[in-house]
């Protein structure tokens, strides 16, 4: 079965999977350590009420069996100790049957986790995180060779990543074709990085090189991983660049990262390294990989159907599993910067001479003073979300209300998702949020007062409550 393997790709295929535990470990993190707060049994959006309305087969998963925060806790303290255990080289020590069975595992309890996490899990990078995933349990271990299937099975999800998100944009927001999109978006993209400013402050002509180089790598250079090596590697290594560009820019999760990882499984590491000796490929594993093969290209049916059609939604799954997915992002940028600041005071009756105090949070932009920080690969689910509840009440409907109210009884799980708590020694009488204009201060602004952002007060997004005096929720 010369054929079905690869073996002088052996170093693609470890930093391919190497690569994807360590992002497991940041996926796994990321829920163990904000779930309380928001999916816990007292959490914003509870997963235990989510469960008993949702059936198995729409939502599958451990947690339709049982739900507690105390399993729940279990369930993603596991996965990041097995990931890591994966990271380390474990999956290379055990027999290929052990190995892909660690891989199993890691996917079904990320799977558990994604299918009860309800609008903080929406995000496309966590059907990313779990078709890399499921393909990852077929890519083998030291006992056998790459196999070649699932190395194009990775060429062509990296695929669909790419040219998705290239058709979302050229179908989308006219600035895209007209090549002014980055004038505003290193601004007004969901959560700057340290670097930001920076990029945001790049002559307009350079702006413009950066959205002509991303219709290349996005439009064009995809179809180059359908040829064969070394051609593939290149178009591989090219997106990687790109990656890396989105990197400094911005933080997104650990959606480049995990292309990045993709992309290693299509790189020619044979220039660099000779092929290594493996033993025959056993029948049971060169059947899986077929079948494997077989059920992604019947589920690609949709995706490309998607793709096609001038009326492409991205980030979206086709099946519970979250198997074969389609993806894109930005097919508009928005022009204008909103945020929402919340705020607390202690006065019993507050007035037009009330003392407000803010609250900061981790990742968004708050406090003018403050330089956007890098968080990616780890992603603040709050943060995010703020960030669409600016954009439109609609994105905050069914949880700002009972966020609010967490804060007006100092719930200490929320408050550990902030930065900063303006009430240490107690709880606020009222909470209310004020809607801002945020842009970035220029370069001569920058100079004079120290400041990276420049606000303006839009209105008032929600008016001073308090909290109620039973527990019944104060908003329904």
């Amino acid at each position: 079965m010369d054929w079905f393997t690869a073996p002088e790709l052996w170093l693609a295929r470890e930093m391919a999977q190497r690569g994807l535990a360590l992002l497991y470990v940041v996926a796994f993190l990321t829920s163990a350590l904000q779930f309380r707060p928001l999916i816990g049994e007292k959490g914003i959006l509870p997963a235990d009420r989510f469960v008993r309305a949702v059936p198995f087969r729409s939502a599958p998963g451990l947690f339709q069996w049982h739900f507690s925060d105390r399993f729940f806790a279990a369930v993603a303290w596991s996965g990041a100790a097995l990931a890591a255990a994966l990271a380390a080289g474990a999956g290379d020590a055990v027999p290929l049957g052990a190995a892909m069975a660690a891989w199993a595992v890691l996917w079904a309890l990320y799977l558990s986790i994604v299918n009860v996490g309800q609008t903080w899990y929406g995000f496309g990078w966590e059907s990313l995180l779990l078709e890399a995933g499921f393909l990852a349990v077929f890519l083998g271990n030291d006992s056998v060779g790459p196999p070649v299937l699932v190395l194009w099975l990775l060429r062509w999800l990296l695929f669909r990543v790419e040219f998705g998100a290239g058709l979302i944009k050229w179908r989308g927001d006219h600035c895209w074709r007209e090549l002014t999109c980055l004038d505003h978006h290193h601004e007004t993209q969901p959560m700057p990085g340290p670097f930001s400013w920076h990029f945001h402050q790049l002559p307009r002509r350079m702006h413009r090189v950066e959205v002509a180089a991303n219709h290349v790598t996005q439009l064009l250079v995809p179809f180059a991983l359908l040829l064969p090596q070394p051609v593939a590697g290149a178009a591989a290594a090219l997106m990687i660049v790109t990656q890396l560009w989105l990197v400094l820019s911005g933080n997104f999760a650990w959606l480049n990262w995990l292309t990045v990882v993709i992309a290693c499984a299509a790189l020619d590491t044979s220039l660099v390294t000779g092929p290594r000796a493996y033993g025959a490929t056993p029948l049971w594993f060169a059947a899986l990989v077929c079948a494997l093969t077989v059920l992604v290209a019947v589920l690609s049916y949709r995706p490309v159907r998607n793709l096609t059609s001038p009326r492409q939604r991205m980030n979206r799954s086709f099946d519970p599993l979250h198997l074969v997915n389609t993806y894109g992002a930005f097919g508009s940028v928005t022009r204008v910067r909103q945020e929402i600041v919340l705020e607390g005071t202690d006065a019993e009756h507050p007035d037009e001479d009330t003392v407000w105090r803010e609250y900061d949070f981790r990742g968004k932009p708050g406090d003018p003073r403050r330089r956007p920080r890098q968080y990616a690969p780890y992603h603040l689910r709050l943060d995010w979300m703020m960030w669409f509840a600016a954009l439109s009440p609609a994105y905050a409907r069914g949880w700002f209300d009972a966020f609010v109210l967490r804060l007006l009884r100092s719930d200490p799980d929320t408050l550990r998702l902030l930065r900063r708590n303006p009430f240490p020694d107690g709880a606020p009488t009222h909470v209310r949020a004020l809607l801002y204009r945020y842009r970035f201060t220029t370069r001569s602004e920058r100079r004079e007062t120290g400041l990276w952002w420049h606000r303006t007060l839009v209105r008032e997004y929600l008016s001073p409550v308090r909290a109620p005096a039973t527990t019944r929720h104060p908003f329904r």
